[in-house]
């Protein structure tokens, strides 16, 4: 399971000009799946997001996470985070899940995510194509991995 992750003031998905899902400030996090995902990527990435230390605290250095601050979490759908570019041009998606498989695997993080934060978790719609808009605070964006746990 590959994230990257944007600290936000503000983000949403619209499908064919309808909100799917929008937050205040908070993490947007794009998601994609590979086959060898199991349970604990994503225990292992729930644990990571919602405990993440890059807001900033009263002095201004980035040590508190999304549940210590109660901020929101925006979680979109992305298999192209899978894409290998080492051969050629055109990159290669070999390595993300079967979109039936990845569909219950992103439903399962939001699920999982909503159930250990104790908060609704804004989405996307899985395998639509979607324009997303948002304000990077920071910019603050880091990828994680829960295959290299980095």
């Amino acid at each position: 399971m590959r994230c990257v992750v944007q600290r936000v003031t503000w983000a949403k998905v619209e499908v064919e000009g309808r909100v799917t899902g929008e937050i205040g400030r908070g993490l947007l996090v794009f998601v994609g799946f590979e086959a060898l995902d199991g349970l604990d990527d994503q225990t292992w990435m729930v644990n990571k997001l919602l405990n993440l230390r890059i807001f900033p605290d009263a002095e201004g250095v980035m040590n508190l996470s999304v549940q210590e601050i109660g901020a929101d979490v925006l979680v979109v759908s992305q298999f192209s985070l899978m894409a290998s570019t080492k051969k050629g041009h055109r990159p290669s998606y070999i390595k993300a899940d079967k979109p039936n498989t990845a569909m219950k695997k992103y439903h399962d993080l939001v699920i999982a995510l909503a159930k250990q934060s104790g908060k609704m978790i804004e989405t996307g719609e899985f395998g639509a194509m979607m324009q997303v808009s948002l304000l990077n605070d920071g910019p603050l964006t880091i990828v994680i991995d829960s295959k290299s746990k980095e």
